[in-house]
Order: structure tokens, then C-alpha cells, then sequence
């Protein structure tokens, strides 16, 4: 989504700009985390930026516009002592997001002319040329690497491959540039690029997005990252360059990392203590910990020191057992487990304060009406907050299935704080019976599916990790799949059934050898988030009838029986029975981007009934 235009400052009120810098269109703090994140591109009006990095945001991120976040255990996991809020891009705002232009080749519709932005001498805040007094337009093609560097696309190259390689360096031909369209067809062939010295014919950009097109050009990454500017040196890189086009989603993907508040650390009591506890972690003894409380905060320690400690012992219970590689994945899922653990214990909320930000309470009504569909233990989230960071970012790569060493920071130098945003709102929660789970997915029938979708999946991982002894492993398992297609179901029906945006609700999925449970929550911080609709739904009467029409809708799709009937789609074949046309959602309402999934294992085949888990509920 393009932002707006920039809308004028009021002049009422006084209050100037903290810094003179041109402001460019406006954005939303949430945009800023899923969409504008740094180092991605965004246009505005017939402007093109890239978004800056973090490495000055002190100067510009005050704290009156981008607040403190503090949620402990994803910072823990995420090696850094709070998160801030992105600054607003509101009338009243002083300062924002600060952006680079990119990319800087321009051209000129008018007098064709293809060259960087500052040679066209266009007047001083504005984009046109200054011969022809025309907007600008920039350049539709950029280069990236699955590094995540990203650097212009080398049109003199791409116009002077037919000579001899080596016989001139770039621009030392003497000529300029020049851009122009045929409008014969709408395909890169009409677009077509030549240079001045006419010592090379003129060329369309046909062929320019091959795999190997800029390889075959004896060209590699030079480690460019123009988000940083130009203080900080690129380092050359190697890998093999791809052309994108700018608007492309392949040019910028968030790595986003989430966790759900939960007691203790769900009443925000603990916040004052956030810059310490990787100090307090060092100490076992109550008097030593209470000794450095009071040398921090002289003598009046903002919570008791009973909390303190009680408060040390949960988060030691997230510590990854001795046994197990202390690795992102592993202390992921271990902050994971915790979540389920709560999820299915609950908490009153009669029993807190009116700041606790967890309320997850058993529904009233009789849950034994859920017997019979293999659905167990339903818990009524009626208050929930989510936070989410953005870790880094990837090019050209899905951030699922990318190693640490092709995450790109937000950062030159290291920071004690990321970007991240917060979601308040409500949900409902349920699990799976274990024992019929656990003896449908021994299945032979159930396995097979299973596997293929493993096998597929981790091919796409293989592949994206280059090394495939550094590819992550698939998380693909029968139940996996099982309650992943379910959350998508349960998402589609109560957005027909409860009137909620399908894109307004959220799945987090919690499965493992002893976990089997799905959370749909509201995903977003509006009055669709906070309105109860979503809580009245996991009443057990309701969640029945939910649960019976969802699985009856997903029976049949309308793109039956090739939706069916398909032995591998998505991406790479990691989907069977599924598409937009019966359990896809939009991909902010999934963890997964809409993969991993098979409409099959809910209801069955033609040709076998029983493989799917709630057969059953179609027999009666």
C-alpha cells in the first residue's frame, strides 16, 4: 500500500520541526514494523525512498513519540532490554521515520535522459528535471542479493554487454543514458535502454530478470546497503545479484518475532527493571539481589523483593534444559511452551489487578458437548497483548525458512532495543483430544500426506539455505498441518458467523509431542479487537456449532475436484488440498504465509474418508 501524501503541518499552536528535513507522506506505526520497515522502499506520489536504519534513531525516535515497549521474555529471546514504538506520522508530529532516497537513477520521460537524480539539477525539495521541468520517475529495476544487500541496476552493463568485458569501466565510454518505451506492448521488451557513444546498440530489458542474467554479465553483490548511507563502507559480497522490481515483495520481508504477555510479567509491574535483569540473573541469593536493588534505585526498590524473585524463578523456568542446544529455535519454542502452559491453566480475572494484561478464563457453559468432535479444554482469552519486533529483514527469501547469517540487521553497530509494535485485544483458545490425535495420526493414509508435505517443504528449505546442513528443519507433522488447516477454517467462519475481517483476525499455533492447541485472537489494536465478539465465541454451544459449519464448509471447495484431488501446490508443493478458494487467508492472519496446509486431514478424501480427523462429524 502506498502512503497518502504529505498532508500540511498546523501552524497553530507554535512547535517547529525538530530537525528542517523535508517530510514525505506519512505512515502508520503498525506499517512501520510489517510493511516500511527499514530497508525496505516506499513510494510517495512519483517519489521513491528506501527507509533509514537505526544506527542515529536516538537523535530522532524521542520518547515522547516513540514510547518504551516492555515485554521481557521476547526481549530476553531477542538479546536486547526494551523495544520502543515507532514515531507517528501525524499532523502533530514533529519528527518521524527517517528515509534515503533510492533508487538514485532517474529518468526523464521527456527528454529521455537516464542518470542519477542530483545530475538532473532539479530545484532544491523538488523531483524534476531541470531542463525539461517534468517529474522524475525512478528507476523501476533494483539488484539484491538473498544476503539481503541491495544496490542499483546496472543499466550501462546491461547496454555495453555486447563489447569486449574489461574494455571499458563503467561510464568511461563518454556517453549518457537513455531511457524510452515503444508502448508496443506492456512487457520489458518495450522498455528499452541505449547509450550516447553509440559504441553499443540500443537494448530492451528483456531477458534482464534470468537467474543468471547479471552473472553472465561477470557481475557479483558489492555488499551495498544504502539504507545505512554512505558513512558506513560496503564490504564486497560475492553472491550471485537477482532483478527485482522495485514494488516487489521479494525486495523487502519483515522477520517478526512475537510473544504473548503472561504472568508474572502481564501487569507491567516489573517494567521499572528492565535495563537490570540480565545483572540480577547473576546473583542466587535473596540478600545479594536485594543489596543491588537497593544500590540502583537508592534504597526504594519500585517492587517488593518477593516479586523480584518470584519473578527470577519463572524466567529461569524458560531456560532451555542442559540437554538441549541453546539456540534461537530452541529458546523460541521454550517461550512458546510457556504460552501454552498458561493458555490451558488460565488465570480469573477476578483475582488481579485492573492492569494485569492476560485474562483467560474456562467458559461456563457444558464442554462435554465437544466430546464427540475431538476438541478439549476451550478457554475464553478476554484480554491478551501481543508484542512484535522486527528482528531483521531478508531479500529475496522467505524469513521462515532463512539461516541467521541471511537476516539482515536493522543496524551497522549493535542496539539494546528493536521496533516493535503492540496488539491488545482477545481470542479463544482450544486443544485437540490427544488420544484420539494421537491414534488418527499413526494412520498409515495420514502419515503419507504428512510426509509429502515434509518432503517438499524441506527441499524449499534446502534450497534457500544453500548449505543444506544449515537449512532449518520442516516443522511439518501430521498435526501440524491438522490444526494449522483448522485455525484457517475457524478464522473464515467467524469472519462470515461473528462479522469480523478475516484480516483481522490472527492464528498462533502451539504443536509438539505433548502440545496440540490453536489460539485465534484479534490482530489488530481497533474496535474490532476489543468488543468481545471473538470471546462469546468459545462458549462451548457456540463453538460447536462453529466448529460442525466450518468443517462442513471446508468438505467442499469450488474449485473441486482439482483442489481436491492435486498432488502438490503452493509454493514448491508445500500445500496439497488448499487454496484461496476454500482455506487460504490473507497472509498477515497466518504464521505460516499460507503454506502447510491440507483441506484433506480436516475432512477426507473421496477415496479415504477416514484420513481426515473429523470424518466423523461429516458421518452424522
Amino acid at each position: 500500500m502506498t502512503p497518502p501524501p504529505a498532508r500540511r503541518r498546523r501552524t497553530s499552536g507554535g512547535g517547529a520541526p525538530a530537525h528542517n528535513l523535508p517530510r514525505r507522506g506519512a505512515v502508520r506505526r503498525a506499517q512501520a514494523i510489517t510493511t516500511y520497515g527499514v530497508g525496505s522502499l516506499i513510494a510517495v506520489d512519483n517519489e521513491s525512498f528506501i527507509v533509514s536504519g537505526l544506527d542515529r534513531a536516538e537523535d530522532s525516535w524521542k520518547g515522547d513519540e516513540a514510547p518504551r515497549v516492555h515485554e521481557r521474555r521476547l526481549a530476553r529471546l531477542l538479546g536486547v532490554s526494551h523495544f520502543r514504538l515507532p514515531p507517528a506520522s501525524d499532523d502533530d508530529s514533529k519528527d518521524g521515520m527517517r528515509v534515503r532516497r533510492f533508487p538514485l537513477m532517474h529518468s526523464c520521460p521527456e527528454c529521455t535522459e537516464l542518470q542519477r537524480h542530483r545530475d538532473f539539477n532539479p530545484p532544491e525539495g523538488q523531483s524534476v528535471c531541470g531542463t525539461c521541468e517534468v517529474d522524475l520517475v525512478p528507476s523501476r529495476f533494483v539488484v539484491a542479493c538473498e544476503a539481503g544487500h541491495l544496490d542499483e541496476f546496472p543499466y550501462w552493463h546491461w547496454v555495453h554487454r555486447s563489447t569486449e568485458r574489461g574494455a571499458m569501466t563503467a561510464g568511461r565510454c563518454g556517453g549518457k543514458l537513455r531511457l524510452r518505451s515503444s508502448g508496443r506492448t506492456a512487457s520489458l521488451r518495450s522498455i528499452l535502454v541505449s547509450c550516447t557513444c553509440e559504441q553499443a546498440p540500443e537494448v530492451s530489458m528483456e531477458g534482464s530478470f534470468r537467474r543468471n542474467a547479471l552473472k553472465d554479465l561477470g557481475l557479483k553483490c558489492q555488499g551495498t546497503r544504502p539504507w545505512l548511507g554512505t558513512s558506513v563502507p560496503a564490504q564486497e559480497c560475492g553472491l550471485r545479484l537477482r532483478t527485482l522490481q522495485r514494488g516487489s515483495s521479494a525486495v523487502w520481508q519483515p522477520v517478526l518475532k512475537s510473544a504473548l504477555s503472561i504472568p508474572p510479567w502481564s501487569d507491567s509491574r516489573a517494567d521499572p527493571l528492565a535495563e537490570h535483569w540480565d545483572a540480577l540473573r547473576v546473583y542466587d541469593n535473596r540478600e545479594h539481589v536485594e543489596i543491588y536493588l537497593k544500590g540502583v534505585f537508592n534504597g526504594q526498590c519500585p517492587i517488593p523483593i518477593d516479586e523480584v524473585m518470584a519473578l527470577l524463578d519463572a524466567e529461569r523456568e524458560e531456560d532451555p534444559d542442559h540437554d538441549t542446544p541453546p539456540t534461537f529455535d530452541h529458546r523460541y519454542r521454550a517461550l512458546r511452551d510457556k504460552e501454552y502452559e498458561r493458555l490451558r491453566s488460565g488465570n480469573d480475572e477476578s483475582e488481579h489487578s485492573r492492569d494485569e494484561q492476560f485474562i483467560c478464563e474456562t467458559p461456563l457453559g457444558d464442554q462435554s458437548v465437544l466430546s464427540p468432535l475431538g476438541v478439549t479444554g476451550p478457554m475464553l482469552v478476554k484480554k491478551l497483548r501481543e508484542v512484535r519486533a522486527l528482528k531483521a529483514f531478508t531479500r529475496l527469501a522467505d524469513p521462515d525458512s532463512t539461516i541467521d547469517s541471511k537476516e539482515m540487521p536493522l543496524s551497522d553497530s549493535p542496539l539494546r532495543w528493536l521496533p516493535a509494535m503492540e496488539v491488545r485485544g482477545e481470542g479463544v483458545f482450544l486443544r485437540l483430544d490427544e488420544d484420539r490425535l494421537g491414534t488418527w495420526e499413526k494412520a498409515t493414509a495420514v502419515a503419507a500426506r504428512a510426509e509429502r508435505m515434509r518432503t517438499a517443504h524441506q527441499r524449499v528449505l534446502d534450497q534457500r539455505a544453500g548449505d543444506r546442513g544449515q537449512a532449518v528443519a520442516s516443522p511439518v507433522t501430521p498435526r501440524m498441518v491438522l490444526l494449522h488447516t483448522l485455525a484457517h477454517v475457524l478464522v473464515n467462519e467467524w469472519s462470515l458467523e461473528a462479522g469480523y475481517p478475516a484480516a483481522s483476525l490472527r492464528e498462533r499455533l502451539y504443536t509438539g509431542d505433548d502440545m496440540a492447541g490453536v489460539l485465534v485472537y484479534t490482530a489488530t489494536s481497533d474496535s474490532a479487537g476489543s468488543l468481545g465478539g471473538l470471546v462469546a465465541q468459545g462458549e462451548p454451544d457456540r463453538l460447536v456449532r462453529s466448529i460442525r459449519s466450518a468443517i462442513h464448509r471446508a468438505e467442499w471447495c469450488s474449485s473441486d475436484p482439482l483442489c481436491m484431488e492435486t498432488e502438490a501446490s503452493g509454493t514448491g508443493g508445500t500445500n496439497l488440498a488448499a487454496c484461496h478458494a476454500c482455506v487460504m487467508l490473507p497472509e498477515t492472519s497466518c504464521e505460516h504465509n499460507n503454506i502447510l496446509l491440507d483441506r484433506a486431514l480436516l475432512v477426507g478424501t473421496p477415496d479415504d474418508p477416514q484420513v481426515g480427523f473429523f470424518a466423523e462429524v461429516l458421518n452424522r
